[in-house]
């Protein structure tokens, strides 16, 4: 009797410990499918030949990515990413840096003001480009007139055309929505930071920028990677905003890492040489992520 009491309790512990790993079960499989698979079938796909014209399973070694080495037109969409990404994070940083102070203080009507803020944040990407093309366009559009107003005589630029504008264009536009995220999330940082410390610089005669530099910024440094990795991630996808603006036009003056892929994959229907550039791309990503994260733990 007391071997099976024994024998019946050892398997309702094993049942215990087992039982956690039941319940993220199907979790887990959920991920693996939509996430493990499509990795998977991408690698697959990329050594074959599969295009509009003719489709062959057949192993192909390494043909796709050697193309990727020698195709220019991916090299300087890469490039305009690169480009981009070193533009617009650091002036949605300044600007979300900026907001997030100000914030800080009291200020009247300040929870319709944070509500006004985080609309451009919830737009759709693809809907915030369209918005800005209407706004942009050179004839019937308010950025035109507002700018002819204040020079006293028409401006008549093509923002989605013209050589010089086109890039501003859309660097205006990703600011504009992704500023508010930023904000956000280094307001909630800076109202974490341990307000003796700050009160006890100000007593001992500390000027705020060094207050600024030397507590709250090493205070909020985690937080700061954190955000600046998951924007420089975004950034390195850009793609909704610059389609509904331009589709990579004129030419491909604007062509970013994923309009080319796009482009490639569901235009000209190349699609092992697409899954060469998505696995390129996945993994690459995935290491600038694993040594981010590293360098974040080994701040702390």
């Amino acid at each position: 009797m007391s071997v099976a009491v024994a024998s019946g309790g050892g398997f309702g512990r094993w049942a215990d410990r087992r039982f956690k790993y039941l319940l993220i079960l199907p979790a887990v499989l959920i991920l693996l499918l939509v996430g493990v698979f499509p990795f998977i079938n991408i690698l697959i796909v990329s050594f074959q030949d599969i295009s509009l014209i003719f489709e062959d399973r057949s192993f192909h070694g390494l043909l796709n990515y050697k193309r990727l080495f020698t195709e220019a037109r991916l090299w300087q969409a890469i490039l305009h990413t690169v480009i981009f990404t070193l533009v617009a994070l650091p002036l949605e940083l300044v600007f979300g840096l900026l907001m997030a102070l100000l914030f800080l203080e009291p200020i009247r009507g300040r929870q319709v003001f944070l509500a006004l803020l985080i609309i451009p944040t919830v737009i759709s990407p693809i809907v915030a480009g369209a918005t800005w093309r209407l706004m942009f366009d050179n004839q019937f559009g308010p950025i035109n007139q507002i700018l002819g107003w204040a020079a006293g005589e028409p401006v008549p630029i093509i923002w989605i055309v013209q050589k010089g504008f086109v890039w501003p264009a859309i660097l205006i536009a990703e600011i504009w929505q992704w500023t508010p995220f930023m904000f956000l999330l280094l307001l909630a940082a800076l109202s974490n930071v341990d307000k003796s410390q700050v009160e006890a610089a100000q007593i001992d005669g500390a000027s705020n920028l060094r207050i600024f530099f030397r507590i709250v910024l090493p205070a909020i440094k985690p937080v700061l990677a954190i955000v600046l990795l998951i924007r420089a991630l975004d950034l390195f996808r850009l793609f909704d905003v610059v389609w509904a603006l331009t589709q990579g036009g004129p030419g491909t003056r604007t062509e970013t890492l994923s309009t080319y892929a796009y482009v490639q994959g569901f235009q000209q229907f190349e699609t092992s040489y697409t899954s060469a550039i998505a696995f390129v791309v996945v993994v690459l990503l995935s290491i600038v992520v694993v040594l981010a994260l590293r360098r974040v733990e080994i701040a702390r």
